[in-house]
């Protein structure tokens, strides 16, 4: 089963939520952190690193002196990577997404492809965890390569826990969609309200089954209990604004080892969400 953990907005606790869930299911167990412009579930599980790799995506590189400068490399590329002038073509490799759309259709195959670093993927683990995470190149504008990149590490033979970014956007799509399930982590505060919304609505339209999370429950109000009640989101868990909580954080300990009562009830999450979605329960 893959499970994705997400939220409509950053710092609502989805890292906390990924890495504690991780290392108290029993078997075997594989944590992407897909955050790759921030990751930081390392800082938490501090895995044992044994490999790094750097992650290139393919760009045109264009021989002048076969071009005769019809423009169809131009005319096919939907993001403007690539443009004709004159007697010569300009390539724009921060824009390129890499379809290999300009290679096919030269006539005098004047185009081929060379790589482009985005950034590096790191292996590790942690008693038996496999954890796998990307980290984009500074100046880098596309995580979604990247994201993928590292999805493609999945292991099929394990619970695989995929910490995706904060937001709605494409890279919050591309760590979510052909997942079994979404753990939407929120707060209860107005700005989380708003922000569970819209990734409520762009879960939707993925459709795959999720639940939530809310982080710091006993602060702020009501509403979104009520909006998860009217949208038939079920609440699996709240996390109480906790001072020995947010003391373990600080140390960067994962409090559900810390506190004891914490492992049981972060099972129990994972027994819900097997129960919701009739997945890997003939594993256990």
């Amino acid at each position: 089963m893959i499970i994705s953990i997400a939220s409509g907005k950053g710092g609502t606790g989805k890292t906390t939520v990924a890495t504690n869930l991780a290392v108290c299911v029993d078997g075997p167990v594989q944590l992407l952190d897909c955050d790759v412009e921030e990751p930081n579930a390392h800082l938490f599980l501090q895995p044992t690193f044994h490999e790094t790799r750097t992650i290139t995506t393919p760009v045109p590189d264009i021989d002048l002196e076969k071009c005769d400068g019809c423009k169809k490399c131009m005319q096919i590329c939907r993001f403007r990577a690539i443009t004709v002038i004159g007697d010569t073509v300009l390539s724009f490799p921060e824009l390129c997404h890499s379809c290999g759309g300009c290679t096919a259709v030269c006539p005098q195959g004047a185009i081929t492809e060379t790589g482009r670093e985005l950034g590096v993927m790191e292996f590790g683990q942690r008693d038996g965890l496999d954890f796998v995470h990307g980290r984009m190149r500074v100046g880098e504008a596309m995580a979604p390569p990247l994201i993928r990149t590292v999805r493609g590490e999945t292991q099929k033979d394990k619970l695989v826990l995929i910490d995706a970014p904060p937001g709605t956007s494409c890279p919050v799509i591309a760590a979510m969609k052909d997942t079994d399930f979404v753990l939407l982590v929120t707060e209860p505060t107005p700005f989380g309200l708003h922000d569970l919304k819209l990734a409520v609505e762009a879960v939707k339209i993925l459709n795959i089954p999720m639940g939530l999370v809310i982080n710091r429950a006993d602060m702020g109000d009501d509403r979104v209990r009520a909006y998860a009640q009217r949208e038939d989101v079920p609440i699996l868990m709240e996390i109480p604004y906790d001072r020995q909580i947010a003391e373990s954080y600080s140390r960067g300990e994962l409090f559900a080892l810390a506190i004891p009562q914490w492992k049981a009830r972060f099972r129990e999450l994972y027994d819900h969400i097997q129960t919701l979605t009739g997945k890997g329960a003939e594993k256990r």
